[in-house]
């Protein structure tokens, strides 16, 4: 295995989360969320755009290059997904207090584990990494819409 192909391992997994035992994308969600506050919210929301559209991208490139590897379709050690689809779901919140940052959460796993139109048919849309990738980019849309629903009825 190439240094490159360890790389691609290694960010597609977000380093050890992907290597959970059990429950990696529950763990890889997380750690977004965990992170969140720190790496992401501050960003002015221009900059999160681009950070989301750089983690999709790399995401994309490293998760195909881990379905090669590990031969198999959307391994569950790359958690790189759920990364982007976490984010996604806070990026319209400024600074959203820490029952805001839970439910959010809750809402994300909800929408990735049950994929409800057209979530699940989008893993489809794209070939390797690409589908997996965007399958969590619309579960985020429809947990934000959530989570900003939830803000609002909080306000």
């Amino acid at each position: 295995m190439t240094t490159g192909d360890r790389l691609s391992l290694l960010i597609s997994g977000l380093g050890p989360i992907g290597k959970m035992p059990y429950a990696s994308g529950t763990w890889g969600s997380a750690a977004a969320a965990l992170t969140a506050p720190a790496l992401f919210l501050p960003l002015p929301a221009i900059w999160r755009v681009v950070v989301l559209a750089a983690i999709f991208t790399i995401g994309a490139k490293t998760a195909s290059r881990a379905e090669e590897l590990l031969q198999e379709k959307d391994p569950g050690q790359v958690v790189i997904d759920e990364l982007v689809g976490q984010w996604i779901t806070f990026l319209p919140l400024a600074s959203p207090p820490p029952f805001e940052l839970a439910m959010g959460f809750c809402f994300f796993r909800l929408f990735d584990i049950l994929k409800p139109a057209p979530i699940r048919a989008s893993e489809n849309w794209l070939p390797g990494g690409w589908g997996v990738m965007i399958d969590d980019v619309l579960a985020g849309i429809y947990a934000g819409l959530c989570l900003l629903i939830l803000h609002w009825l909080r306000s």
